[in-house]
Parts: C-alpha cells; structure tokens; sequence
C-alpha cells in the first residue's frame, strides 16, 4: 500500500513538472542577439517608412547642413543605377530639394558605385544636391577642404563634385543634362504628351527620326529630339506635373 501511495505521488510530481515548466533559458548567443541595439541604417529605416515603401521621398533628411536632402539609404540606393524617370519627378517645382549648379565645366563620374556618364557637365548645369561627401567617404578622396556632393541630374545618372565645383546661387540661364524620351515610363510619356507643346515636340520628333533611338541620324532629327528634351524641361520648370515613376531604387 506504502508503495503504491509512492508510486502515485511521483506520477504527480513528474507531471507536475512537466505541465508548469519553465521555458528553456535561452544560449547565452540568443541571449546577446536579443539585447543587441539596432544598428544605426534599421534604425534610420524604421523611422523612414518612404525608404522601404517603395515611394518616392518627399521630405528633407535631418544633416548638419542647411541643404534640403533625400534620406541617405534611397540615395545610396539610386546612385547604384541610373533613374530617369525618378529624376524628372524629383526635378518638378514643387519639391524641396535643394538645387545646386556647376561652376565650371567638368568630366562626369559616380563615387557611389553606379555608372558614370561617358560625358561632361556644362558650366551652369542644374543639379539636385543629394549628399555631402566627407573627404574620405566610402574610401574614396573628394578634393577640397569641403569635402564634396553627390548630386542628380536631369538625365537620371548621378555625379560627385568637388565642393568648388556647385554653387547654390541661380545662374541667369541654368543648362541641364540631355532627358531621352524612350528611357520615360509609359505613363510619365502619356501625361506629358497631354501639354500640347510636349505633344508637338514629341511628333516633330518622330517625324523626323522614323522611330530611330540610336546609331546615324539625321540633323534635324538631332535637333527635334534636342527640342523634345528641352520642351520637357521647360515644362517640369514650369510647374508641370509628372505621374510616379512605375520603377523606383
């Protein structure tokens, strides 16, 4: 009888355990990821949801500068390729980014890590300001005491300049870089063409190219496609609206 009264109360206990166990403790690995602070670029991206939502951004990132800048996580991101269709949007009047223009005739090139342009900027050419650069960012040397920028141009590639080579001050008649039509979203294309001067433009142009992108042309299909590009500008100078680009960085 003894023993069988044993026998039961160790049943108990032992089922007992089971039922009110505690968690397993957790490996002293787990225990340092779970108290691991986030990292600065999840933090900055949690606090941005632009970042990750696949939108365009709209508000300036907080620096140490006055300049009206992008987050650093999309520029990084959009300096990695190149954009047309996101440039053409970000260049609407509307926007608060801080535009800069070159002080000098100078060769194009990306420290960032996307392709550069084969060609020069113009003297006066207007650009978005999209970073400051430290004399050693990203391990790559920027001439001047002020270190450099990294900006955007109109034809969608980004450039790093030299801190002598921008100024913010409005040139009396502000260049840009050439925008290509057939590297526009289709619906950027479509609403554009509703402004009947981009419309005109747009069929001078096919007119006189016959649907040519590339290779030997014509010079007035040169000309008609310079006149499209500058049709364009004037318009999003202007005030004109330009739909969401349908790829983002």
């Amino acid at each position: 009888m003894r023993y069988e009264w044993l026998l039961v109360l160790g049943m108990v206990s032992c089922g007992g355990a089971k039922a009110g166990q505690a968690p397993e403790a957790q490996a002293p690995e787990a225990r340092e990821a779970s108290a691991s602070p986030v990292a600065p670029e999840e933090a900055a991206s949690a606090e941005s949801p632009a970042e990750s939502s696949g939108s365009l951004p709209t508000e300036c990132t907080k620096t140490k500068s006055d300049l009206c800048v992008p987050a650093n996580a999309f520029v990084q991101k959009l300096c990695e390729g190149n954009y047309p269709a996101v440039a053409l949007a970000m260049f609407q009047k509307a926007t608060p980014w801080t535009r800069g223009y070159l002080t000098r005739k100078t060769k194009a090139w990306n420290a960032s890590g996307g392709a550069s342009d084969s060609d020069e900027l113009a003297f006066d050419e207007e650009v978005l300001v999209l970073r400051h650069r430290s004399s050693d960012m990203g391990g790559m040397q920027v001439s001047g005491a002020g270190g450099g920028y990294d900006a955007l141009r109109w034809n969608g590639s980004c450039v790093t300049l030299a801190a002598e080579e921008l100024t913010l001050k409005l040139p009396p008649a502000a260049k840009s870089s050439k925008v290509e039509w057939r590297y526009l979203d289709d619906g950027q294309q479509t609403a554009l063409r509703n402004d009947e001067k981009i419309d005109s433009a747009y069929k001078e142009r096919r007119n006189e190219c016959k649907g040519a992108t590339m290779g030997s042309v014509t010079l007035k299909c040169e000309k008609a496609d310079k006149r499209l590009s500058e049709v364009i500008i004037a318009y999003v100078r202007g005030g004109g609206s330009v739909p969401t680009p349908e790829k983002l960085p």
